[in-house]
């Protein structure tokens, strides 16, 4: 695991997913207590990239069944964590699970993710901040462990997934494997 307060990396694709072309660099960061930022920026000939319909930049669910970028968080005490999807569309959404994939509950945000997003034709980069205050159990936290993930939605269609680390078998974003990095308040 990496320690830091900021981390800079690569997603990469699920062994199952079509990637020739494309690449994803990521980097997360507490920039003050509670406040968690994710950029992501997709490297790609955008023309073969479909981008989600927007819902007026709300929350909304299932945005993963489209081009969408998410972080996993929880902290080294925590037996549950909380999903939090970033559409290019402006949408979110925002999940906390008692558990590995059960007990799924909305999570109650203080205040909707600050979504930033600039396209050009090869590069589609977004960023979002998260204000965690009203997660006490994140923000009491010395360590928050997080994992970084994207779903990729090519004009045909099909759909790859990308991770900083994949667990075995099909794409699980929600497995422990992937929580490999941890960030500490600055």
């Amino acid at each position: 695991m990496a320690y830091a307060s900021g981390h800079c990396s690569v997603l990469i694709p699920h062994p199952d997913s079509a990637a020739e072309g494309t690449t994803i660099a990521v980097e997360a960061r507490l920039t003050a207590p509670g406040i968690l930022v994710c950029d992501y920026a997709l490297h790609a000939d955008m023309r073969r990239v479909r981008l989600p319909d927007s819902h007026g930049g709300e929350r909304s669910d299932d945005l993963w069944r489209h081009t969408c970028f998410e972080a996993f968080v929880t902290a080294a005490h925590l037996v549950g964590y909380y999903e939090f999807n970033f559409s290019p569309a402006r949408d979110w959404a925002a999940y906390c699970f008692e558990d590995y994939r059960h007990g799924m509950t909305p999570a109650m945000l203080v205040a909707a993710p600050g979504l930033h997003v600039h396209a050009g034709p090869a590069r589609l980069e977004l960023s979002a901040t998260l204000d965690l205050a009203g997660l006490a159990d994140l923000t009491a936290a010395a360590r928050l462990r997080v994992a970084l993930a994207a779903v990729i939605e090519a004009d045909t269609g099909e759909l790859s997934y990308w991770s900083l680390q994949h667990a075995p078998g099909k794409p699980d974003f929600h497995h422990p494997d992937g929580f490999t990095l941890e960030l500490s308040p600055p």
